[in-house]
Protein backbone atom coordinates (compact mmCIF):
# COMPACT_ATOMS: atom_id res chain seq x y z
CA UNK A 1 0.00 0.00 0.00
CA UNK A 2 2.71 2.56 0.53
CA UNK A 3 4.56 1.49 -2.56
CA UNK A 4 0.84 2.47 -4.27
CA UNK A 5 0.86 5.84 -2.12
CA UNK A 6 4.40 6.79 -3.33
CA UNK A 7 2.86 6.32 -6.83
CA UNK A 8 -0.30 8.68 -6.23
CA UNK A 9 2.42 11.05 -4.74
CA UNK A 10 4.54 10.79 -8.09
CA UNK A 11 1.21 11.69 -10.14
CA UNK A 12 0.36 14.48 -7.56
CA UNK A 13 3.10 16.32 -7.93
CA UNK A 14 4.01 16.36 -11.78
CA UNK A 15 0.49 17.58 -11.65
CA UNK A 16 1.07 20.60 -9.39
CA UNK A 17 4.18 20.71 -12.01
CA UNK A 18 2.11 20.98 -15.31
CA UNK A 19 0.33 23.42 -13.30
CA UNK A 20 2.70 25.73 -12.92
CA UNK A 21 5.03 25.66 -16.72
CA UNK A 22 1.79 25.03 -18.63
CA UNK A 23 3.57 23.57 -21.49
CA UNK A 24 1.19 22.93 -24.54
CA UNK A 25 1.20 19.34 -26.07
CA UNK A 26 2.93 19.29 -29.41
CA UNK A 27 1.23 19.99 -32.27
CA UNK A 28 2.75 18.65 -35.97
CA UNK A 29 1.05 20.30 -39.14
CA UNK A 30 -1.17 17.69 -40.70
CA UNK A 31 -0.98 14.67 -38.03
CA UNK A 32 -3.34 14.41 -34.95
CA UNK A 33 -1.68 12.74 -31.53
CA UNK A 34 -3.31 9.23 -31.78
CA UNK A 35 -4.79 9.42 -28.60
CA UNK A 36 -6.84 11.54 -26.61
CA UNK A 37 -5.45 13.33 -23.40
CA UNK A 38 -7.57 14.99 -20.45
CA UNK A 39 -5.44 18.03 -20.25
CA UNK A 40 -3.76 20.23 -22.63
CA UNK A 41 -0.56 20.74 -20.55
CA UNK A 42 2.15 18.62 -21.39
CA UNK A 43 5.36 19.20 -18.98
CA UNK A 44 6.20 16.91 -17.11
CA UNK A 45 4.27 13.44 -18.35
CA UNK A 46 2.53 11.91 -15.49
CA UNK A 47 2.49 8.79 -17.11
CA UNK A 48 6.03 9.20 -17.26
CA UNK A 49 6.32 10.04 -13.57
CA UNK A 50 3.47 7.32 -12.46
CA UNK A 51 5.23 4.18 -14.03
CA UNK A 52 8.93 5.56 -13.01
CA UNK A 53 7.82 5.77 -9.17
CA UNK A 54 6.43 2.48 -9.62
CA UNK A 55 9.39 0.95 -10.88
CA UNK A 56 11.53 2.37 -8.05
CA UNK A 57 8.51 1.96 -5.53
CA UNK A 58 7.46 -1.93 -6.66
CA UNK A 59 10.88 -2.60 -7.42
CA UNK A 60 12.08 -2.17 -4.17
CA UNK A 61 10.11 -4.98 -2.68
CA UNK A 62 11.77 -7.73 -5.10
CA UNK A 63 14.49 -9.74 -3.81
CA UNK A 64 17.84 -9.06 -4.67
CA UNK A 65 18.61 -8.82 -7.94
CA UNK A 66 15.34 -8.52 -9.06
CA UNK A 67 15.10 -4.89 -7.65
CA UNK A 68 17.29 -3.65 -10.80
CA UNK A 69 16.43 -5.89 -13.34
CA UNK A 70 12.94 -7.23 -12.87
CA UNK A 71 10.03 -6.81 -14.91
CA UNK A 72 8.96 -2.87 -13.71
CA UNK A 73 12.02 -0.87 -15.46
CA UNK A 74 10.93 -2.20 -18.71
CA UNK A 75 7.41 -2.08 -18.35
CA UNK A 76 7.95 1.96 -17.43
CA UNK A 77 10.36 2.56 -20.42
CA UNK A 78 7.68 1.36 -22.43
CA UNK A 79 5.49 3.22 -21.20
CA UNK A 80 7.80 6.69 -21.53
CA UNK A 81 8.29 5.39 -25.21
CA UNK A 82 4.30 5.27 -25.58
CA UNK A 83 4.03 8.77 -24.74
CA UNK A 84 6.33 9.95 -27.76
CA UNK A 85 5.11 7.53 -30.39
CA UNK A 86 1.50 8.52 -29.83
CA UNK A 87 2.47 11.97 -30.37
CA UNK A 88 1.62 13.95 -27.02
CA UNK A 89 4.48 14.12 -25.06
CA UNK A 90 8.01 16.05 -25.99
CA UNK A 91 11.11 14.21 -25.23
CA UNK A 92 11.93 16.51 -22.20
CA UNK A 93 8.41 16.00 -21.06
CA UNK A 94 9.03 12.04 -20.78
CA UNK A 95 12.72 12.78 -19.20
CA UNK A 96 11.23 14.82 -16.41
CA UNK A 97 8.41 12.80 -15.65
CA UNK A 98 10.35 10.04 -15.30
CA UNK A 99 13.18 11.67 -13.25
CA UNK A 100 10.49 13.18 -10.75
CA UNK A 101 8.88 10.30 -10.56
CA UNK A 102 11.50 8.07 -9.47
CA UNK A 103 13.05 10.66 -7.09
CA UNK A 104 9.49 10.82 -5.55
CA UNK A 105 9.56 6.92 -5.08
CA UNK A 106 13.62 7.24 -3.86
CA UNK A 107 12.65 9.70 -0.87
CA UNK A 108 9.50 7.74 0.28
CA UNK A 109 11.57 4.33 -0.54
CA UNK A 110 12.21 3.85 3.33
CA UNK A 111 8.69 4.73 4.62
CA UNK A 112 7.21 2.20 2.01
CA UNK A 113 9.65 -0.54 3.28
CA UNK A 114 8.95 0.07 6.66
CA UNK A 115 6.70 -2.90 8.24
CA UNK A 116 4.15 -2.53 11.03
CA UNK A 117 0.88 -1.75 11.38
CA UNK A 118 -1.90 1.28 9.89
CA UNK A 119 0.60 3.55 12.14
CA UNK A 120 3.99 2.96 10.61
Amino acid sequence: LRATALVGAAHVASMGVKRVVRRPRPRLPGARPLVNTAGRHSFPSSHAASSAAAAVAFGALLPGPFRLFGPFPPLAAGMCAARLVVGVHYPSDVAAGAMLGAATARMGRAWSLRGGGLDG
